[in-house]
């Protein structure tokens, strides 16, 4: 009790956030969170998400501050413009250290294991995805194409089509997912919801390639990078850190 006054009587603004969640979920934010930047973070997300203080943990561990406030930098023009968009709503890595992949796998392996723990690959994405699909069929003229995976975003009120590529990112594959997001716009979309947007994993991209391909891109869509390992949380520090400094 007298580490979590210290830690706070500085910082009244964040009294009734504190009195939002459970004493365990507190202590574990002031006890493993360095910085009051990074335990204001972990109070709200909890509150808004409803973090279980086992799923918070994960959150600590899988180092999702540090991943959120390095910040989103793969996105074309049309997804930073879209109305609601923050930067909370998708991030630049995502880690499914749950799934237990060897290193070499294959992109069905990567979507049948996101299937098969889909809660914690929710809690990974956040709690507005609504999970509609996988392999989901759309037909242009007479031919079927299959997207890989198909979620509704509740905040953004559309669907997000996800493409999974267990190789480095190559522009042609923003070819196939643009195309995917125009029949879902023109066929599957309600008039009531938002455009479509596609979100790219791959388990390796070059970011200055990801930066070229996405210039022209008049598609909601960005490329996000997968780790199946947690992330080492000191580096993500030593680059955060960095960041603040360039500012």
């Amino acid at each position: 009790m007298k580490q979590f006054y210290e830690t706070y009587k500085d910082f009244p603004n964040l009294s009734t956030l504190l009195r939002q969640i459970s004493w365990s979920h507190n202590l574990t934010i002031f006890s493993r969170c360095k910085t009051i930047e990074e335990q204001e973070f972990y109070i709200k997300i909890t509150k808004q998400e409803n973090y279980s203080v086992r799923e918070l943990d994960r959150q600590i561990s899988s180092s999702f501050f540090e991943r959120t406030m390095i910040g989103v930098s793969n996105l074309s023009t049309a997804l930073r413009e879209t109305s609601n968009y923050s930067s909370n709503t998708f991030k630049d890595s995502y880690v499914f250290d749950f799934l237990n992949l060897p290193e070499s796998h294959s992109e069905s392996d990567l979507q049948e294991g996101l299937i098969n723990q889909m809660k914690k690959f929710i809690l990974e994405l956040g709690g507005d995805f609504l999970f509609i699909g996988k392999e989901y069929k759309i037909q242009v003229g007479n031919s079927d194409f299959y997207i890989d995976l198909l979620f509704y975003h509740r905040g953004l009120q559309c669907l997000v089509a996800f493409e999974l590529k267990a190789d480095k990112f190559k522009p042609a594959h923003l070819g196939q997912l643009n195309f995917y997001l125009e029949a879902l716009d023109r066929d599957v979309k309600r008039q009531n919801e938002n455009p479509s947007i596609g979100i790219l994993l791959c388990k390796d991209k070059d970011k200055e390639v990801v930066e070229y391909a996405l210039s022209c891109s008049l598609s909601p869509t960005m490329v996000s990078q997968y780790e199946t390992l947690l992330p080492d949380k000191k580096l993500l520090q030593q680059k955060l850190q960095q960041l603040f400094e360039d500012r």
